[in-house]
Order: C-alpha cells, then structure tokens, then sequence
C-alpha cells in the first residue's frame, strides 16, 4: 500500500509540474497590451497580441504595458509672448506606446518627462508669437509642439498622437487692455469705412457730372450738325433757285429779271404787315406800281395764261 502511495503521489506531481509548466510557457495576449518577457533579469523579447509560447521557468513576463492612446492630465504653463505678455496656457498631450522595452528600460516616469518636454516646447512656441497670434495659431501651435515633442520621445518608444491647447488664460489687466485696443480698433475700421464711404460718393458725383457733361456735350454736337445740315440744306435750295434764275434769265431775259425783283419787293411788304409790332402801314404811290407791273410780267413769262385763260 505504501508503495501504490507513493506512485500516486508521483503521477500527481508530474500532474502537476505538467499543468505549471503550461502554465508558465504559453501565453495569451489581450489586444490592448504587450508582455515585456525577461531571461534572468535581461530583456529577450516583446509578446504581441494572440497566443505566444516562452520558456517556462527561464522567461518570465515581466512588464504588461498597454498600447492604447493615454492622455496626460491637462496642466497650465506660464509662458510670455513676444510682446512681453504673460499667459497661462492650458495644455494636454496625447500619446501612445510603440516601443513597450524603450518605455519600460529608458524612462521610469513617462507621464513626467513627457510633462517636462511639453512645458519647454510650448514656452519655445508660444514666445515667438505675439498675444493676437498666439490667439489665433492655435491649430499651427498644435502641430509645432506635437513635431517637437515627438523628437524628443523617439527615444522613450512614444508616439506623441496630438497636443492640444485647450485655453488661454489672460489676466483681468491685460483683458482690458485688450478691450481698450479692440475699441480703438474698432474706431480706425469705422473711420476708414466712412472714408471709403465718402471718397466713393465723391467719384460717383464726379462721373455723374462727367456723364452729364459727356451728354450736354453730345447734345451740342447733334445740334451743330443739324444746323450745320440745315445750313447746307439752305444753300443747295439757293444755289438751286439761283440756277433756276439763271436760266430763266438766259431764257427769257430781262422780263425774268424783273419779275424777280418785284417778287421780292412783294414779299418785303408781306413781311413788314405780318410784324406785330406794325400797327400802320404807309405805303408809297409806286406801290400800286409795283403790283401791277408783278401782274404784266407774269403775263409775259412764257406759260402764262391770258385773261380767258388760254396760255400765251
């Protein structure tokens, strides 16, 4: 019986040793961490996620470091602007962990120097801009600090993934010099619109005035040609009439001649009794002279028609 005793206490030790020896070789990563496997106190290697075997009793696991995105604590930072403001700026930094042996061997507080890197980094950004800017650049700020901040973890296996500028924080005295230069701001922007204003009222008078120039002057033109036509018109009818005489005259001769003559005189006294001014006509004795020898010519011009109205 003692010896069935003892083989069944071996069979349970080997039991045992065989269930430990499993336990200790293979393992089973979750996807949110990597395992740091050691060899007598030395780094061998990094386990990924899934199912690894290692040597049991040799290796141990001993770092489980997560890869997920960290984000620091947001922390405030005294920095002066180009312009020799102080501000505070409220900072955060995200980040996650490439290299788990850089993290675990090269730094012992990561969140720490991370810390420290920032504040150096965004005190070096942010002096070289003024407050205005530092207002406004945020998202350029952002990526300047991030690029900076990842040279410097390259070293500590981080990836630096983002910083953020979450505020900025002004204090009450220079608030309200900040007031006071928007105001005056504000008062240069409205004097230069009403500026703007007037100078474009001014250029739209004077083209108004162009304009209307440009047309009176357009108008005096058309009416200088007119007249100019109407003066042309006249004299063709002149010249046309005087050629009219003139072959009349060669025609007929002196009869014609002289019928012009008294047309003439004719219209001269139809003229002066149309006048309103004319209230009394005086009229010499030849007058009646006149008329009747306008009739005798026009009995002696070729055409004309006798009393019984048969044509010469």
């Amino acid at each position: 019986m003692g010896s069935e005793f003892l083989e069944s206490g071996i069979a349970i030790f080997f039991v045992i040793l065989v269930i430990l020896t499993l336990y200790l070789g293979i393992k089973i990563v979750p996807q949110s961490e990597v395992y740091v496997v050691e060899r007598f106190g030395k780094y061998t290697k990094t386990l990924t996620a899934g199912l690894s075997i290692i040597v049991p009793y040799l290796d141990r696991v001993a770092h489980r470091v997560s890869i997920l995105e960290r984000q620091l604590p947001e922390f405030n930072i005294s920095v002066i602007t180009r312009d020799n403001v102080e501000v505070r700026l409220e900072t955060t930094v995200f980040y996650r962990v490439v290299d788990a042996s850089r993290t675990v061997y090269r730094i012992r507080d990561v969140n720490g120097a991370i810390h420290t890197a920032a504040s150096s980094i965004v005190r070096s950004a942010a002096g070289k801009l003024e407050l205005d800017e530092l207002q406004s650049s945020r998202e350029s700020m952002n990526e300047e600090i991030a690029n900076f901040l990842q040279e410097a973890a390259v070293i500590w296996g981080i990836d630096i993934t983002r910083t953020e500028i979450t505020d900025v924080i002004i204090d009450e005295q220079t608030k309200d010099a900040q007031r006071q230069q928007l105001n005056a701001e504000r008062e240069r922007r409205a004097a230069i619109a009403r500026a703007e204003g007037e100078k474009r009222s001014i250029e739209l008078a004077a083209d108004a005035r162009l304009y209307e120039a440009q047309k009176i002057a357009d108008a005096v033109r058309v009416e200088a040609d007119a007249s100019a036509y109407a003066v042309k018109i006249k004299a063709e009818a002149d010249a046309e009439q005087t050629n009219l005489i003139a072959a009349a005259i060669a025609k007929d001769g002196q009869p014609a001649v002289n019928f012009e003559i008294l047309k003439r005189q004719v219209d001269a006294i139809g003229t002066l009794a149309a006048s309103e001014s004319t209230k009394t006509i005086i009229l010499p004795t030849d007058v009646t002279g006149v008329l009747g020898s306008l009739d005798t010519v026009m009995n002696m011009l070729p055409g004309a028609a006798d009393k019984d109205g048969k044509k010469k």
